[in-house]
């Protein structure tokens, strides 16, 4: 079992910054990748971004140059710097983390973002 906690959402106005922060907790699973996806409403939930306990990265064409991802894999924690937010960036931001063995997919309760214009 994984337990994901996330924090750092909230309002900003268009142009501002957030970051969120995810902690991953387990007595018993070594966790591989590490990410964010978000969901707006009424649409599908989407890969924001992602980055493996390696270092590899894989960022959403619609966020690249205005998010960056980063962990720290000593507290299995990831984290979400959001710069330059747009009305557009609004949704709950769920933190995903998949385990080396089996790929098991674990998600935390979301966080909300809203980006006011």
């Amino acid at each position: 079992q994984v337990q994901l906690v996330e924090s750092g959402g909230g309002l900003v106005q268009a142009g501002g910054s957030l970051r969120l922060s995810c902690a991953a907790s387990t007595s018993r699973f070594t966790i591989n990748a590490m990410g964010w996806y978000r969901q707006a409403p009424g649409k599908q939930r989407e890969l924001v971004a992602t980055i493996t306990s390696g270092g590899s990265i894989n960022v959403a064409d619609s966020v690249k140059g205005r998010f960056t991802i980063s962990r720290d894999n000593a507290k299995n924690t990831v984290y979400l710097q959001m710069n330059s937010l747009k009305p557009e960036d609004t949704a709950v931001y769920y933190c995903n983390a998949v385990t080396i063995i089996r790929t098991l997919s674990y998600w935390g309760q979301g966080t909300q973002v809203t980006v006011s214009s």
